[in-house]
């Protein structure tokens, strides 16, 4: 581990994870979290974690970003105390007006929503969330059908909180205090390497996170992957069944027996 980006969701986070993989970096944004360590992440969420935890799963990462790592940026930290760590800001109230952007179109992609309800990986994905949501937002989710709704106080005093925490207990030396719209020039510095020759990449501009990650994410491509399967079995299955009821009644009645007992009953 050899960067730990401890900012809250919306504050660059993706355009963080696009420099750090330009630069060469192994990186585990939000959805590589849940889709390599959703077991490891599970326990931690509800149980709690140790260092060891941390260091057995980051061993042969080299940074991580988003939630919910974040949260857990000075355990990973004591897991790997060589590490660097990263606090990307934001203006309080553009961190807070995309924010309700995100969870609006959360609340409003019902296509996502379908996912969350019927594909294995997207179960997974919605328990993981709604555990870090309860956690660290104290909101519950309990399905992926409940409307999420912020308390926006509350919302403000965490992300104060944890920027506070951050500057407060982060190593000076290891800190960085960094705005993506500084681009390549503090950034590289600070990680010893040399500026790309290309442009600051700018990721989730207007909050449009679940397109994005649907466009280039495997395991979000996974998900839709499912879901196109399930699709497919549920389109089959109704097909199949109304075949069926349709033989069932075009099927010739059987012609009754001939013979005299028979004719005696009354067939």
């Amino acid at each position: 581990m050899k960067v730990i980006v401890a900012s809250f969701s919306k504050t660059g986070t993706k355009s963080m994870t696009a420099a750090l993989e330009l630069l060469g970096f192994t990186v585990y944004d939000a959805l590589e979290h849940v889709n390599y360590h959703y077991a490891e992440w599970q326990k931690i969420l509800t149980a709690g974690g140790s260092v060891d935890d941390f260091r057995n799963m980051y061993h042969d990462v080299d940074a991580v970003v988003d939630a919910p790592s974040f949260y857990f940026w000075k355990e990973i930290l004591e897991a790997f105390p060589d590490a660097k760590v990263i606090l990307t800001t934001r203006d309080e109230e553009a961190w807070l007006k995309n924010t309700r952007k995100q969870i609006k179109e959360i609340n409003q992609n019902y296509f996502f929503k379908v996912l969350q309800t019927v594909t294995p990986s997207g179960i997974l994905f919605f328990r993981h969330s709604a555990r870090f949501v309860h956690l660290v937002y104290g909101a519950r989710v309990f399905t992926p059908w409940t409307h999420i709704y912020f308390n926006e106080t509350v919302l403000r005093k965490i992300y104060r909180q944890h920027t506070a925490d951050v500057l407060k207990h982060a190593p000076s030396s290891q800190l960085l205090l960094y705005n993506v719209e500084e681009g390549w020039a503090p950034l590289c510095p600070f990680l010893q390497v040399p500026i790309p020759d290309q442009p600051f990449p700018h990721k989730n501009v207007g909050g449009k996170v679940l397109d994005m990650y649907m466009r280039e994410n495997t395991f979000m491509k996974r998900i839709v992957n499912e879901g196109k399967t399930v699709g497919v079995v549920i389109l089959a299955s109704v097909a199949i069944t109304a075949v069926a009821v349709m033989m069932c009644y075009r099927r010739p009645k059987p012609s009754p027996p001939q013979n005299v007992i028979w004719r005696w009953l009354g067939y």
